[in-house]
């Protein structure tokens, strides 16, 4: 009896594992490989590098409107799921690229007005996605959640970069004066 329940337990772990080893195998890469290339070239230039990332999401985003401009796509609905998630990953990676340079003491000011300003740009982008589903409510169910998610996301991160420049103004403003 305890062999028969330390194979089945065995079996159990083996399969959570198979299972964990297919979730990480199938996480996607946000970016191509040419926007790779030019993030490896402005690896330690948070300005520089920022910059890449805003001009990626903003192409995400173009890329939803543009799909969701065209009422003959194929798959319209998967398609307009698919860009909204690309827009989403590049965010969660400026977002986190922003946290890295914080973790360095990087002075950030003047690439965080950047993307304050892409902050509110996006905000107004995904809220005009957001009202033109109430008029296809079969679609919007679809992508729903993951539209919601993309606001709560984006709103969250203004509030973060606001917080976070105004925390960066004080820092440097005090380093100012005690040099």
């Amino acid at each position: 009896m305890k062999s028969e329940l330390r194979l089945c337990l065995c079996c159990v772990s083996l399969f959570g594992f198979l299972l964990a080893i297919a979730g990480a195998q199938t996480r996607r890469e946000p970016l191509n490989p040419a926007e790779i290339d030019k993030l490896r070239d402005a690896a330690q230039e948070p300005e520089a590098r920022l910059k890449l990332y805003l001009q990626f999401a903003r192409e995400r985003l173009a890329a939803l409107e543009q799909v969701r401009a065209d009422t003959k796509a194929p798959d319209r609905v998967q398609q307009t799921h698919d860009k909204l998630q690309n827009f989403l990953d590049v965010y969660d990676e400026l977002n986190d690229n922003i946290d890295t340079f914080v973790d360095r003491k990087a002075d950030l000011r003047k690439p965080l007005r950047m993307v304050i300003e892409a902050d509110t740009e996006f905000q107004a982008k995904l809220r005009a996605i957001k009202s033109a589903l109430n008029s296809n409510p079969g679609e919007a169910q679809k992508y729903q959640f993951l539209l919601d998610s993309a606001v709560d996301v984006v709103d969250g991160g203004a509030q973060d970069h606001r917080r976070l420049l105004g925390e960066q103004e004080e820092a440097f403003k005090h380093k100012k004066k005690s040099s």
